[in-house]
Formats: C-alpha cells, sequence, structure tokens
C-alpha cells in the first residue's frame, strides 16, 4: 500500500484542483443581492446632455430622457422614440428605433438593459451605441450599411424607478428591484413553470412592446459577471438542450473574442470560455429569456457585461472600448441567424417550406423529400411526432398540439413552424 501512497495523494490533488476549477461563480441575478460598496466608487452624474459628451458619467433620469428626444429630433429620418410604457413612479420606459428604412420589412434586432435597476453598465454602453450608430451613418460603411439593412430598437432602460430609486439625481443606491420591490426578470411569463398571479406592469409595457414586433434577435444586458449566457434559463443542458444551442455557443464565442482582443482578462469570472447555458449556471424561472424565445420565437440572450454592477463613472469608457465591436457584431449576427427561425430573406433560403405559419390546425410543407423521415419537437427539444412524406408536399396536423413554437427536424435544415 505504501508503494502506491504518493500515487494516490498526487491523484487526489490533482482530482480536486480539476473540481475547484469548475465551481462556478454564483450567479448574481439568482440570489438575495448585496449592497455594494458604494465608498470606493466615484459616481458622477451629467446634469446636461452636453455634459455626457465624455461618456464618463452617468445621466440623471433627466438627461436621459433629453438625450432620448434630442436623438430624435436631430436624426429624424434615422430614429424614432417610442413609448413602452411607464414604470410604477410615472417614468418612462424608452425605446428608440433606428434604421434608414422605417416602413420595410426588414429584419428586427432588440437590446434592452438594465432591467435590474443597479445594473448600470449596460445602460450607458446602450447610449453611447445609439449614438455611434447615428453620428455614424453615411460615413462607416459598416454602420451604415448595418441600419439600411436591419431594424435596431434599443431601450437602454427597463427599470428607471430601480436605478433612480434615490432620486432623478443619481444612480448611487440604485436597486435591484421596481418601485414595489418585485424582481422584474422574475416575472415573466414563464412557459415551463408556474404562472404568476399578476404581472409588473413595467414587464406588461414590455409584453405589449414586443407583441407589436417581430424581434427575430435580441439581447438583454445585466451586470454582476461578465459571461454570455443563452438560453435556457429553467433547465440544464442535460436536462432540455436549446435547440440552436451549438449556435449560441459559437455567437458568444464570436462576442467574448472580439471583446477580449480588446482586455484578454474580460469574461474569465464564471467560464473559461466566457459562454454558459443559463441553467448549467443557476436555474431561474419567469426569466425574459426564456420568455422572448420560447413565446415570440426570437432568439435571445443574456448578456452579463461588467462584474461589478455600478462601475465607478470614470471606468465606462474603458468597457465601451472593449465592448463596442462586439455589440455591433452581435446584431449583425441577424444575418446568421440558423436556418428555421421564420425569416428565410434573412437566413437563406431552406428547402422545405411551411405555409400558413403561424397556423392554428394545419400547415402544409412544400419541397419535402419523398420517403425522407421527418420529427417535430417542441421548444423543450421533446419529440411530439414523426412522419415521412410520400411526395414533395405534406399536410401536417397540428390540431391535437397546444400553441407554441416546435421545430421540424429534416436533413435539409430545421424549420420552425408556429401553432396558435
Amino acid at each position: 500500500m505504501r508503494r502506491f501512497l504518493p500515487f494516490l495523494i498526487t491523484f487526489f490533488t490533482i482530482t480536486n484542483a480539476v473540481s475547484a476549477q469548475v465551481v462556478l461563480k454564483p450567479r448574481p441575478d439568482a440570489f438575495p443581492p448585496e449592497p455594494a460598496p458604494l465608498a470606493s466608487k466615484s459616481i458622477a452624474m451629467a446634469q446636461t446632455v452636453e455634459e455626457m459628451a465624455s461618456w464618463d458619467r452617468y445621466p440623471t433620469y433627466e438627461t436621459y430622457v433629453a438625450m432620448m428626444q434630442q436623438w430624435a429630433t436631430q436624426y429624424p429620418t434615422l430614429c424614432r422614440l417610442d413609448t413602452i410604457g411607464l414604470s410604477v413612479q410615472n417614468r418612462l420606459i424608452l425605446s428608440l428605433e433606428l434604421t434608414s428604412a422605417p416602413d420595410s420589412s426588414l429584419p428586427e434586432f432588440f437590446y434592452s438593459s438594465t432591467i435590474h435597476g443597479d445594473e448600470v453598465t449596460g445602460y450607458v454602453l446602450m447610449l453611447r451605441l445609439i449614438d455611434t450608430l447615428l453620428a455614424s451613418y453615411g460615413s462607416s460603411p459598416r454602420l451604415t450599411a448595418l441600419l439600411d439593412r436591419v431594424h435596431v430598437c434599443i431601450n437602454p432602460l427597463a427599470n428607471p424607478d430601480g436605478t433612480y430609486h434615490v432620486g432623478n439625481e443619481t444612480v448611487q443606491g440604485s436597486v435591484r428591484y421596481n418601485a414595489n420591490g418585485i424582481d422584474l426578470n422574475r416575472n415573466f411569463p414563464d412557459p415551463f413553470g408556474t404562472s404568476k398571479p399578476a404581472l409588473p406592469q413595467e414587464n406588461e409595457a414590455m409584453i405589449d412592446y414586443v407583441s407589436r414586433h417581430q424581434f427575430r434577435l435580441s439581447a438583454n444586458l445585466h451586470g454582476g459577471s461578465e459571461v454570455m449566457n443563452y438560453p435556457w434559463d429553467c433547465f440544464t443542458s442535460v436536462q432540455n438542450p436549446h435547440p440552436q444551442s451549438q449556435w449560441w455557443r459559437e455567437v458568444g464565442k464570436r462576442f467574448v473574442d472580439s471583446a477580449r482582443a480588446v482586455n484578454s482578462a474580460l469574461f474569465r469570472d464564471v467560464t473559461y470560455s466566457g459562454i454558459i447555458a443559463g441553467g448549467d449556471w443557476y436555474v431561474i424561472h419567469g426569466g425574459r429569456q426564456d420568455y422572448m424565445n420560447y413565446y415570440h420565437h426570437c432568439l435571445e440572450m443574456t448578456m452579463e457585461v461588467s462584474t461589478v454592477k455600478t462601475l465607478s463613472s470614470s471606468q465606462l469608457p474603458a468597457y465601451w472600448n472593449a465592448l463596442a465591436t462586439p455589440l455591433i457584431g452581435y446584431i449583425e449576427e441577424i444575418y446568421s441567424l440558423p436556418s428555421g427561425v421564420g425569416i428565410e430573406d434573412v437566413a437563406g433560403t431552406t428547402a422545405i417550406r411551411v405555409s400558413p405559419n403561424p397556423a392554428s390546425d394545419e400547415v402544409t410543407l412544400w419541397n419535402t423529400e419523398p420517403n425522407v423521415r421527418l420529427s417535430l419537437h417542441d421548444m423543450t427539444g421533446r419529440r411530439v411526432g414523426d412522419f415521412c412524406p410520400s411526395s414533395t408536399s405534406y399536410r401536417l396536423n397540428l390540431s391535437g398540439l397546444p400553441s407554441g413554437v416546435y421545430i421540424l427536424k429534416a436533413p435539409s435544415g430545421d424549420v420552425r413552424i408556429v401553432k396558435m
């Protein structure tokens, strides 16, 4: 036995070291929040739009509203200001819609930030992104093409009552919750859990807003960690992997690699790759990410963009320098969407066509390959049907299925079918 003792000691040492590497940092939105120590932070506030010019300050609430209004006035052919709704304390929840062709059928993209009021890095990043996209139109070929080809909607502040908890003059003392003490990112309709008896008014407004659009790609910006969190949040990837998990990992890698090209230390506090399936980090219910993916068949991920929820304002430019390019690149991912997302003109044609889609009882599949077996899956990955067309068209009966989004698996590519 003594002959093997050194080997066993070495083995257990290595095993413990490897095990230690896979212990994940606690998810910041999964546990009761701890008040951030503000004494060591310098929080500078911009009292006017002009004071935001250096982007090393947070805007007061009035300055934020003035910025959004000024852009709409300054660039009337490129953007339109929309009001998503009002918070409990009657603060505006705003969105700027940016495109050079507002009445066209361009694919729609959505950025939203700070659903947790104290996670404010994304708030300023979104404001600066708006400014960059508008100011660069006509001079930057890349950004000009972006607004020519995509309808971009940006909601910089989803929880203004939480961010301005102390008052409109400062983000210092901001809190996670809305004015009624509700966590907005736990109170969306949950496709896989128990429905909430009543929705917060901020979430009702957001649901109405996204229902008026046909967003195909979106992201919800958070803070407290640095990781690209993709669906599902309600399950681990072993229990029910998202149908587009591989695509999410590829998109996440491109984002992380782009950020690390500027600062190699970024996106390392949760996983070395900087990417994780939400439920593998920590299972949550009632989040907006799963709601958007399931109910609106919109590919949405959660971006945790800074390890500190409320950065010292002097740090904001450094985060923009690292994240500007990947944030722009993520919008452009709308042209790399996997087949079956329902945007043939965006994602490329797929061999199988579906009409009508959405449908209530029956759809017709066109261009099916005879004698090739197809399968239908729900959004949890569960197989709900198998069939084998005998010709190049097939009538698929949906009447026995509950309303929702389904994935038709075919050798030529997945196709998304919506049952109303």
